[in-house]
């Protein structure tokens, strides 16, 4: 049972980050932050199942990979906005 709850707030983080990726200047931040919160979500899910701690796993999961992807993203829009001017 909470492997599906765990599964059910990983889609619902994914549906509510999606909505992010909008604006061109810092499009590669909200795509990175998204993917890595995404992968971060699922990968911590499917580790703390193991543990008995499922949601957990996710919550931290996702919020290290969301992080970690918002970071690598904005590199890439530091070096697209150096590379227009």
């Amino acid at each position: 049972m909470k492997f599906v709850i765990t599964i059910t707030a990983t889609i619902g983080l994914i549906c509510v980050l999606s909505g992010c990726a909008s604006q061109d200047s810092t499009v590669n931040t909200k795509r990175g932050a998204i993917g890595g919160a995404a992968v971060g979500a699922i990968a911590g899910g499917i580790i703390g199942h193991q543990s008995g701690h499922g949601l957990e796993g996710a919550a931290i999961g996702g919020a290290v990979g969301g992080a970690g992807g918002a970071v690598l993203g904005s590199a890439e829009d530091e070096k697209n906005t150096e590379q227009n001017q």
